[in-house]
């Protein structure tokens, strides 16, 4: 187990344990991924959070990982055009859950267990959006932080809210038709850690299919940052993240108990 988490900031310790991907979702049993019900089974369980925050129409922060709302709910188009009263008013399938905004996510966790919030850029850098955000979880009471991929997302919330623990998230960011992405560049600069000259992270969150790669070893055992790995789904990718990380952003298995520290 690396022990980066021992030269930790004392708030980046308390995220330390495995987190659960969009909540601990199970859509065969009608519970989806960045739900209240999702939310709630992972407390249960005592697991930490990951999330997706994306910005409706107007700015407002809902708790939704997909640019588009065709794969999970009854509804179409891209979330950032409709109000939020609409995002919630549409229906998602096969469950009554509906789509929340960051300050619902916030009083239903309540400080119960670690919560981390991927913020998803647009990559245009105005700030605008991470302010919003920011002004929401200033004032929130419990063991949390914010990751992206965007280094410049990640040093725009850290302007408003410093003392919140600020991750960077790199490795497997692909173009896809419709989702806004960086370019070729500056996805390997990602990849390489090279963005965190921007970001200034707290705490790395790389994909567990590029693992062991050279800089988020280094970044870990050298520097001292505590390392997460997304997206862990099988036994084998579990003790991948066990022998190289601190914790797993899992989903579909049971992760185990919380790593020593």
């Amino acid at each position: 187990m690396p022990r980066a988490v021992a030269r930790a900031i004392p708030h980046v310790r308390d995220l330390i344990r495995p987190i659960a991907h969009r909540g601990l979702h199970q859509s065969a049993s009608g519970v989806i991924e960045n739900t209240e019900s999702a939310v709630r089974a992972a407390i249960k369980k005592g697991y930490g959070i990951e999330v997706d925050i994306q910005s409706a129409k107007g700015g407002a922060p809902v708790v939704f990982h997909d640019q588009r709302l065709h794969r999970l709910t009854m509804g179409g188009g891209h979330v950032r055009d409709h109000t939020i009263d609409e995002l919630k008013k549409t229906p998602m399938h096969e469950t009554a859950d509906r789509i929340m905004e960051l300050g619902e996510l916030l009083e239903l966790v309540d400080g119960r267990v670690p919560l981390i919030l991927e913020i998803k850029s647009d990559w245009r850098g105005t700030g605008v959006f991470e302010e919003k955000v920011a002004y929401i979880i200033k004032d929130y009471i419990g063991p949390h932080g914010f990751m992206s991929f965007d280094p410049n997302c990640v040093a725009a919330i850290a302007n408003h809210v410093p003392g919140i623990p600020r991750g960077l998230a790199a490795g497997g960011l692909k173009g896809r038709r419709g989702v806004p992405v960086p370019s070729f560049i500056k996805r390997m600069a990602l990849r390489h850690l090279l963005s965190s000259v921007i970001a200034r992270p707290d705490f790395i969150a790389y994909d567990i299919r590029a693992l062991p790669r050279l800089a988020p070893i280094i970044a870990n055992r050298l520097f001292g940052l505590p390392l997460f790995t997304w997206t862990v789904r099988t036994e084998a990718q579990r003790a991948l993240a066990e022998k190289w990380t601190d914790a797993p952003i899992f989903e579909g298995l049971d992760p185990g108990s919380r790593p020593r520290v």
